[in-house]
């Protein structure tokens, strides 16, 4: 079997499957080449690469694969469609593949989760390691041991978190899709803001997974999103266990247009704020906007528990 080296983008699935990904990589004896952290190039790259009506995340995601296309033996660009039943993913999971395949000249490996068609995330992965060269057995034992590693990083962060919960600071629940959360131009900035003023983040995707499709419901029984349903579920589930909820959405997605506008009739009681993100070109309006909701928060608290607390 051949040593490659396999490109991934530090975009968008990356930030739910990295570990999976390159835990699996590595086991079958090849090496990942993640890339850089977002950066302005990235976003100049990806906004000449992708049409007026990508979302910020996606131009994002463009301009990673244009960092390693000449990095990498190949570049792993999964499709989604469909990964927990009778739910779908965002269409740009269902396109990725083709869109980087009509864009550059590069060699892609890939596969398809889709259970509507029965192919499952345990399939995809044999067949993602018989493109590398890797036996049935081999490529069985490469995802195990990989998902064993992913699930065990997911189960400490989730402790982590729900220790945050006794700290007498503010506490805001963060909530959005990782790859906004995480990102260093979209969600890495208000991280930075809110540590520096004392605040205790907690994430919506920290949420433990068997509690999402409880707690989703009592928000709405009709949201198929499944990326959609985690940060819906964690807004309902924290919301009467911080002092405030910022929401942080790319523009234009069409998924979070929806769920959004459903969660700003919904969340009545907890402090709610939306940043939307479109260019990146100033943090200014940002800034300004997460001081006065910061305030908000403060003066309520001093309300309830008097200066000291």
């Amino acid at each position: 079997m051949n040593h490659k080296i396999v490109g991934i983008p530090r975009a968008l699935l990356y930030y739910y499957d990295k570990d999976l990904w390159i835990e699996f990589i590595k086991k079958l004896g090849h090496t990942p080449k993640i890339s850089s952290f977002s950066n302005k190039k990235h976003l100049e790259e990806g906004q000449k690469l992708a049409n007026d009506e990508s979302c910020l995340s996606l131009k994002l995601f463009l301009g990673h694969i244009n960092e390693l296309k000449d990095e990498c033996d190949m570049i792993l660009v999964p499709r989604l469609f469909s990964i927990k039943k009778k739910e779908q993913v965002c269409t740009n999971f269902n396109c990725l593949y083709d869109l980087v395949n009509n864009l550059f000249d590069i060699n892609i490996i890939n596969y398809n989760i889709d259970l509507t068609e029965k192919e499952s995330k345990l399939m995809a992965f044999l067949k993602l390691g018989e493109i590398l060269g890797a036996s049935y057995i081999k490529s069985y034992k490469a995802y195990k041991y990989a998902e064993k590693i992913s699930l065990m990083k997911r189960k400490k962060l989730e402790q982590e978190q729900a220790e945050k919960l006794s700290t007498s600071k503010i506490k805001i629940l963060l909530a959005g899709h990782p790859y906004n959360l995480y990102d260093e131009l979209i969600g890495k900035p208000v991280c930075k803001f809110l540590s520096e003023n004392e605040i205790t983040i907690l994430y919506s995707d920290r949420i433990d997974h068997t509690k999402i499709d409880e707690e989703c419901k009592k928000l709405s029984t009709d949201i198929h999103w499944t990326h959609s349903k985690e940060v819906m579920a964690s807004i309902n589930y924290y919301q009467d266990k911080v002092d405030g909820i910022i929401l942080l959405s790319s523009f234009p997605c069409g998924p979070d247009s929806l769920s959004n506008e459903l969660i700003s009739h919904k969340i009545k009681e907890c402090p709610l704020i939306t940043l939307i993100f479109e260019d990146l070109n100033s943090e200014v309006g940002v800034i300004t906007r997460l001081e006065s909701f910061i305030d908000i928060l403060k003066t309520k608290k001093e309300k309830i528990y008097g200066k000291n607390n």
